[in-house]
């Protein structure tokens, strides 16, 4: 009994190698020739295989996520635009999205970036041709058309899909056009009343809260407390301003002395907004910075989970700070 359960348990697996070995020789038929699509960086293999059934290409995705796994690609995809001119089989398909085979390579520009990284993204990716490389910021400012803008914060953070050999500064200029329409746009819905009358000044504002919170729920709140704090006259103390003022100082810890050090990004002790931007805001900063939330709050502290505890009194507040950081 055992004996003609281990042969069938053999059957078994021999035609389950055959009909994964004739599906991966077939070729795939193609909706349209030549037939392109994107692989987003940290897409599974199992969701490209899904989006090429849905495109028609794929008839048997499991099958094809399965063959990913047995032979150790399923953590080898590549991100980048990929065309086929012409039907390959899925073992083919398999072979160009683990070798990177793509006619476009990205690159990412994440939310909360300064220049300084942004430029170490481009220097640092292959297939771009670096003509920024030995540049000073305002060089690259101006051959962008730009030569009297600071180029912090001006640049939108997405995922830019570019052809081999492009130059960085194609890329830069495509971020920067992009950011200066989300910005226009959400200026044009901005909620009344707000203590800045320039786009520039919203942009500024829009980057610290990207830098206070990474909860995109909070952040018309934080947006709230900072307009707030701009209507009474006091002071925005926030510590992204800080940092990004003390430049390479910046040690990875804020200490007393960092406070009491006198750049124009200290908004503990220069009123109103900092003279630029810290960093690039993302859309949902940007909506913030422009349509806060309705609050009395004017304080918040860090509970250590990710998010804040806000105060409409400084009583309030200083009984928030006892209390989480004591938890912490």
């Amino acid at each position: 009994m055992i004996k003609r359960a281990l042969w069938l348990l053999l059957l078994m697996t021999l035609g389950a190698g055959g009909w994964l070995a004739y599906f991966l020789s077939t070729p795939v038929a193609l909706p349209v020739t030549p037939f392109e699509f994107d692989v987003k960086s940290g897409i599974t293999m199992k969701r490209v295989a899904q989006q090429l059934a849905q495109a028609g290409v794929l008839k048997q995705p499991f099958a094809f996520t399965l063959a990913a796994r047995l032979t150790g690609k399923g953590s080898a995809l590549k991100a980048g635009n990929y065309a086929l001119n012409e039907p390959l089989t899925p073992w083919e398909l398999l072979q160009k999205l683990t070798k990177g085979d793509v006619t476009q390579s990205e690159i990412k520009f994440i939310e909360g970036w300064n220049f300084k990284q942004l430029r170490q993204a481009l220097d640092s990716a292959p297939n771009l041709q670096h003509d920024t490389r030995g540049l000073s910021d305002a060089e690259i400012m101006a051959k962008l058309g730009w030569p009297k803008q600071h180029p912090e914060g001006r640049f939108f953070p997405d995922t830019y899909f570019f052809s081999h050999g492009m130059s960085d500064l194609a890329i830069l200029g495509r971020a920067h056009k992009l950011m200066q329409t989300h910005l226009e746009n959400v200026w044009r819905e901005r909620a009344a009343n707000l203590p800045y009358d320039t786009m520039n000044k919203a942009l500024i504002m829009a980057s610290i809260i990207e830098k206070e919170t990474g909860q995109a729920a909070e952040r018309p709140m934080i947006a709230g407390v900072f307009i707030n704090r701009l209507h009474s006259g006091m002071l925005l103390q926030t510590d992204p301003t800080v940092i990004y003022g003390l430049g390479d100082r910046y040690d990875g810890n804020l200490h007393k002395r960092d406070l009491l050090d006198d750049t124009p990004y200290n908004t503990y002790l220069r009123a109103g907004l900092p003279p630029t931007p810290i960093a690039m805001p993302g859309i949902e900063a940007l909506r913030a910075a422009v349509n806060p939330a309705p609050t009395r709050a004017l304080y918040f502290v860090a509970r250590g989970n990710g998010t804040h505890k806000f105060s409409a009194s400084l009583a309030e507040h200083n009984q928030a700070v006892n209390k989480y950081q004591r938890q912490q």
